[in-house]
């Protein structure tokens, strides 16, 4: 028997599968037969198969011998006629203890344990629930058919819709033509609302039994609502004749995009209709546009091979905006993708070692270590915008249905997208966004004027942290405001004008990458910047936003002070916007972190930051207004979370008497206040039985909102014996879920008083991690948390120690390359910036 080749699919091309799985949930078996239709292209053929259990296969009929690889999770068949045949295998498997594959869901209703079984199968997943081709190309048509232990009032859905059960075996139709692993189905005690879009879509939402109906509400109007937006954008119905979202208790992403069953953390589809943060109502929008993007770009047309997983991810996230954009324009949702995606792409990717957007992946199991959500995502998101932008929506769209119309129920690469809008556009899509794709980081332009008062502008790759400088050249369109044209810079350098005609004809400062379309950051020469300073106030929030944004990246790099942007911050204290008090507070936050074992000077910061907040907290108010301005109802939260932080005592007062008012039912206070009372009173109480109480009303709550509230302040509270109670369950997976694990870490390695704790905790629990988030998307998350909280020598050594010898984990080995340059980089920051950053906090005081 030959080697298995890296694609299963140059031997068998399957046309057809018949699944039949008969699941037993108390033994935690499944026996499986599957036949396969398709095309044999060699007499040696492989499928994919991971820990199944073999009992027979037969090749038309006739029973063939076969060998198991566990290396290459192969499937081997020798002698197989060449041409169309019928592989019928029979097998066992059992459900798996990780979030992959077909695993449990364990869930408690009114103190009774209840379980949902459900599928993950992206990316390599379905291979262990059946033998296939487990490739992205390998698209075929499935049938499902399928038994379980089933109770009264539990329901089973799938791909399609259900057509027929007959002794207990619930059969569904047959799929359209798709890629394994968008394969899905799931049973269990499910609740659901359904309505139906005007094209005659069947819109359905489920969840558990431990929810409600009136939580599902939002999600079902959202889901509505976009199908019918993307069926217009682009030109292309929507092909299935159902859309159903399941939320899950369990789930390894946020949300998983299967073909007419769209899977979702509880977090991320469902909704207090009576009592819900504006920001909740913004992320369950926007996840559920960007799965159902997905119908269309990745399960309709999807990537040739993973290594175009950006082209589904990328498109994706950009999508999400533009939906919500157009179905609730009040939100002013692009503001989000500025204020989140922009700097998350900016940051990750300035680490020398990150990964470009398009990368090479040799198998499945790669892909896992790439879903970097800064890159894949927000970086290729911001590609898009950038192509977008170039071209016009209008020419955008007219791509988009070319390259549907081309593709459908097959594979592109993300060459064939830019093939699309050049031709849709008349203009080389291709050409700027090769140098975007193919290599890692951005540029950052330099703008100075010579001598000679010319303005010149250059572009270098900006890096944060050690790096080996590769001369790399973007071709970089650049906005400003002296020219309604797109210069499209590819050279290191090129000369602009003359700088004081320039500015004559502006009015004012100059200024590039108007809008903040371009992944690169502007680095103005010292009388440039000054220039824009002064007039800072007369911008516009987006521009305000990038200088402030461009600023924190320039003093990251060492570049610019801290001690520089203390003026800039209060000159833009007063600022109403949410895109500038938000950029304003992570800068707070860097220097919070720089002063973070200094307690004079994190003393001096409070002051400092209480003089910016007070006369913004005095406007707002703690209670939202009639009618008031989306910007107010986003920056209040901000405001009083930044109040209490630095213990303003009014704040705290207010706080105080907030908790006092609904810590009978938290579920009642309201939602925009609830994280930051919460996360304050937890940091200055020390009752470990007031906290033990908050701790059993996290685990016993259905609400989703006020489920993720606890989680995120829980980890902050200072009381050792309540820390203590935390990290005794974080390998207990029916407190801390596998899902969230990260979460709950990250805030203990967040705080100073539970670092040490935590830290411990991971190292000496290793092999129980290794366990359980192995092969999720969670597991490069061990090392890359860690690296964003350490900043101390001896954290860095004990970082090393920990993890250098599991460099060569290829799931593992980037994130510790760059952890290590992430934590040497905040090391030298403080080092350089902390006593400055002290002196002037003194003087800034008034």
């Amino acid at each position: 028997m030959t080697e298995p080749l890296q694609h299963f699919l140059t031997t068998f091309v399957p046309k057809h599968y018949d699944v039949y799985l008969d699941i037993n949930r108390q033994a935690q078996t499944i026996v499986g037969e599957v036949t396969i239709f398709g095309e044999a292209l060699s007499d040696h053929i492989f499928l994919h198969q991971r820990g199944l259990k073999i009992k027979s296969v037969t090749v038309n009929q006739n029973e063939v011998a076969f060998t198991t690889q566990n290396t290459h999770e192969a499937l081997g068949l020798a002698n197989v006629p060449l041409g169309q045949v019928e592989i019928v295998i029979c097998y066992e498997t059992v459900l798996t203890a990780t979030l992959m594959g077909i695993y449990p869901s364990d869930y408690e209703v009114n103190g009774v344990k209840k379980q949902l079984v459900l599928t993950q199968f992206e990316s390599s997943g379905a291979r262990e629930a059946f033998p296939s081709i487990d490739e992205p190309a390998a698209k075929a048509t499935f049938d499902l058919a399928i038994k379980y232990d089933e109770q009264p009032n539990e329901t089973i859905l799938a791909n399609m819709p259900e057509t027929q059960v007959v002794d207990q075996v619930h059969y569904f139709a047959t799929t359209l033509r798709m890629s394994t692993y968008l394969v899905a189905f799931a049973f269990g005690s499910l609740i659901s609302e359904e309505t139906t879009t005007s094209s005659g879509v069947k819109i359905q939402v489920f969840a558990t039994d431990a929810h409600t109906k009136p939580t599902l509400r939002f999600a079902l109007d959202m889901a509505k609502r976009s199908i019918a937006f993307y069926e217009a954008y682009f030109q292309t119905p929507y092909p299935l004749p159902e859309s159903k979202q399941l939320a899950v208790p369990d789930l390894s992403f946020g949300a998983m995009e299967n073909w007419g069953l769209v899977t979702y953390r509880e977090s991320a589809l469902l909704i207090d209709p009576e009592n819900a943060a504006l920001t909740q109502k913004h992320r369950v929008a926007t996840i559920i546009a960007h799965e159902l993007a997905h119908q269309w770009f990745g399960d309709l047309v999807t990537m040739a091979w993973w290594d175009d997983l950006w082209l589904n991810e990328s498109f994706a996230n950009m999508m999400e905006y533009v939906a919500i954009d157009a179905l609730m324009p009040e939100w002013h949702i692009w503001e989000s993708f500025q204020m989140n995606d922009v700097p998350l792409a900016l940051q990750r990717d300035a680490i020398d070692g990150v990964q470009p957007v398009h990368v090479a992946i040799n198998h499945p199991d790669e892909v896992n270590t790439f879903f970097d959500s800064a890159i894949v995502y927000a970086k290729g998101a911001r590609m898009l915008v950038m192509t977008r932008a170039m071209i016009g929506d209008a020419a955008f769209q007219k791509g988009l249905k070319h390259y549907f119309d081309a593709h459908q129920y097959g594979n592109a690469t993300g060459a064939d997208l830019w093939r699309a809008l050049s031709n849709a556009s008349g203009q080389d899509v291709t050409g700027v966004m090769a140098t975007y794709l193919t290599q890692p980081g951005y540029p950052v332009i330099s703008v100075t004027v010579n001598p000679e008062g010319q303005l010149i502008i250059s572009q270098q790759q900006f890096f944060i942290g050690p790096h080996d400088d590769q001369e790399r050249l973007w071709q970089v369109p650049l906005t400003s405001n002296f020219s309604d044209q797109t210069l499209l810079l590819k050279t290191k350098a090129e000369i602009i004008g003359d700088y004081a005609s320039l500015r004559k004809q502006v009015g004012g400062p100059i200024l590039l990458n108007i809008g903040q379309q371009t992944h690169a950051i502007i680095h103005y020469d010292d009388a440039l910047l000054a220039d824009i300073l002064v007039h800072l106030d007369q911008f516009n929030a987006v521009s305000q936003l990038q200088i402030l944004h461009d600023l924190r990246l320039l003093v990251q790099a060492q570049i610019v002070s801290y001690a520089q942007i203390l003026p800039v911050l209060h000159k833009v204290a007063a600022n109403p916007t949410i895109l500038v008090q938000q950029a304003s507070h992570e800068l707070l936050n860097d220097m919070q972190r720089v002063m973070q074992d200094d307690a004079t000077g994190t003393a001096t910061l409070q002051l400092f930051v209480r003089q910016l907040v007070q006369p913004q907290l005095q406007r707002l108010g703690w209670e939202a207004r009639p009618n008031e301005a989306n910007d107010d109802t986003r920056v209040r939260p901000l405001i009083i979370g930044a109040a209490l932080t630095v213990q303003l005592p009014e704040a705290c007062a207010k706080s105080d008497a907030l908790y006092g008012q609904y810590q009978a039912d938290l579920t009642q206070m309201p939602a925009y206040l609830r994280r930051a009372v919460l996360r304050d009173q937890i940091a200055r109480t020390s009752n470990i039985a007031w906290f033990k109480q908050l701790f059993i009303r996290y685990q016993q709550t259905s609400d989703t909102g006020l489920r993720q509230d606890l989680m995120a302040t829980l980890p902050g509270t200072t009381n050792q014996a309540a820390l203590q109670l935390i990290v005794a369950h974080l390998n207990n997976i029916d407190v801390v879920k596998p899902q969230d694990f990260g979460i709950w870490y990250g805030g203990l390695l967040h705080n100073p008083a539970a670092q040490q704790a935590a830290w411990d905790w991971a190292r000496a629990h290793w092999d129980w991690l290794d366990d359980k988030l192995n092969g999720s998307m969670n597991y490069t998350n061990l090392a890359k948390i860690p690296a964003n909280y350490f900043q101390t020598p001896q954290r860095l050594a004990e970082f090393k120690a920990f993890f250098g010898p599991k460099l060569n984990q290829a799931n593992l080995t980037r994130e510790i390359i760059m952890g290590q340059v992430v934590i040497e980089n905040q090391i030298a920051l403080i080092k350089a910036q902390h006593n400055l950053l002290g002196q002037a906090l003194e003087a800034a005081l008034y």
